[in-house]
């Protein structure tokens, strides 16, 4: 065995000796014999040139440069402790943090196909609410996240674009009365704002050419989900993402009254952290989703870039 590792042994061992105050309890914890113990902490004392313990009556106490030693240890063994905690959990299963919207609208119907196929790779999902989606994977217990975003991450980030954002205005179908209506019936119409900042419907008519209309009026809400679902019973307009309508547009629960899609230059991606241990698992469960994508095949929209 070499030097270092049998450091290594005897460095626990008067870690948990220093814990207890008690070689025969450090021993019990190490399933190791009490002269066991005592040898590593003589080996340490004998390579750092320093009492570790002294005796006081019965008992035994840290000396001063034990104290300091047992005091580092506790942190850099706690340390290794969640190092290999990272790995003894499911090593085949992923954590996932997605936006709140995109996985009632979508993510959960994919995750639920993913597992009927692979029952290995478990995901455990997280929904979040986020102004700006983002995610820090340093502090924040996430393998993976689903984020609306430009596409420029850091260095250390891998990401993989699933779909990108195309936004279409949407209503009941009993909403608006004209077939063909034009761009200034919008005037006349209660908008649904899916964010609070209005941003959405303030991209769409900027590519319109129609900022004169005005959208300081209508309903406001914290998601995207809310707007659909206010659209859907026939309380106004909205503006939502393509892909993440598609299902209620396929149903017949909205329709879209203007015939033009228009790219945002966002999307949603999949991230991850190049330096992760299960980056295999990350590959099959993005593969697995960007082929859930619903397809745009939308043969009366026109698509139209900003």
């Amino acid at each position: 065995m070499s030097e270092r590792i049998q450091a290594l042994h005897a460095l626990r061992a008067f870690e948990v000796a220093s814990r207890y105050g008690s070689f025969t309890r450090a021993a019990e914890e190490l399933a190791l014999t009490q002269g066991a113990v005592s040898h590593h902490i003589k080996t340490l004392e004998a390579l750092f040139g320093c009492d570790l313990f002294e005796r006081r009556g019965p008992k035994l106490a840290l000396t001063e440069h034990g104290r300091l030693l047992a005091q580092e240890l506790k942190v850099g063994f706690k340390i290794i402790e969640n190092a290999c905690a990272l790995l003894r959990q499911d090593r085949y299963g992923l954590r996932l943090k997605a936006p709140s919207t995109l996985t009632v609208r979508w993510l959960l119907r994919a995750l639920d196909a993913f597992k009927k196929v692979d029952d290995n790779c478990s995901v455990q999902l997280s929904s979040v609410w986020m102004d700006i989606d983002s995610v820090d994977f340093y502090s924040e217990p996430y393998d993976c996240a689903i984020l609306l975003a430009n596409g420029r991450f850091p260095a250390d980030i891998e990401s993989f674009k699933l779909f990108d954002e195309w936004l279409i205005p949407v209503c009941h179908p009993d909403y608006m009365s004209q077939a063909q209506p034009d761009l200034a019936d919008l005037a006349q119409c209660e908008f649904l704002h899916p964010s609070p900042d209005r941003r959405d419907w303030r991209r769409w008519l900027a590519r319109m050419d129609a900022l004169d209309i005005s959208i300081d009026h209508g309903q406001v809400f914290d998601t995207l989900d809310q707007g659909i679902s206010a659209a859907q019973q026939g309380l106004g307009i909205s503006v939502v993402d393509l892909v993440l309508a598609s299902a209620d547009l396929g149903a017949g629960r909205l329709v879209t009254p203007f015939k033009h899609a228009v790219a945002t230059g966002d999307g949603y991606y999949m991230t991850w952290l190049k330096a992760s241990p299960k980056a295999r698992q990350m590959h099959k469960l993005r593969d697995f989703l960007h082929g859930q994508v619903p397809p745009l095949a939308y043969k009366d929209i026109d698509y139209l870039y900003g």
